[in-house]
């Protein structure tokens, strides 16, 4: 799969170290999913005031958050969005991170930064998946699925 890594931000710097473990998440991610290796996904790093502005646009609420997932949306009868030399890219969606409200939640959990953007970078993958955590029972299978790929990925609390 390929990963297309954008900071937008300025506020937080990330290492290549750092970076690098974000990669192998979302690499061992979608090899668990078996997701084509012609898919592409986007991972966006901004500040709170950018992820309030899409959350206000895109969910009609005035107030940062974590993590923001936008799925590549196909119906039936449309075609499927496609390129690059094979033409059987699929393009799966975009996660947008607020490095400044994960920083927070990293303090407040008593774990370090890399730990609370692998976190979200997976939630947000799930979400782009089709996971959801509106019912009790989705929020459960969900969890579930965090804590795997947490695992597999050798991240802890």
């Amino acid at each position: 799969m390929k990963i297309v890594i954008n900071d937008l931000q300025d506020k937080i710097v990330l290492t290549q170290e750092q970076l690098d473990k974000i990669n192998e998440v979302l690499e061992k991610s979608a090899e668990s999913y078996e997701i084509s290796p012609n898919s592409e996904i986007s991972l966006v790093f901004v500040d709170d005031n950018f992820i309030k502005k899409l959350n206000h646009e895109y969910r009609n609420k005035n107030t940062a958050t974590d993590v923001l997932s936008f799925t590549m949306k196909r119906d039936d009868d449309e075609p499927e969005i496609k390129g690059g030399p094979d033409d059987d890219e699929l393009l799966l969606g975009d996660i947008v991170v607020s490095l400044e409200t994960a920083k927070r939640q990293a303090e407040e959990y008593n774990h370090d930064l890399l730990r609370e953007v692998t976190f979200l970078t997976i939630h947000g993958m799930l979400h782009i998946l089709g996971y959801d955590h509106e019912t009790e029972e989705e929020r459960t299978q969900m969890r579930e699925e965090e804590e795997y790929l947490l695992s597999i990925c050798n991240i802890t609390r």
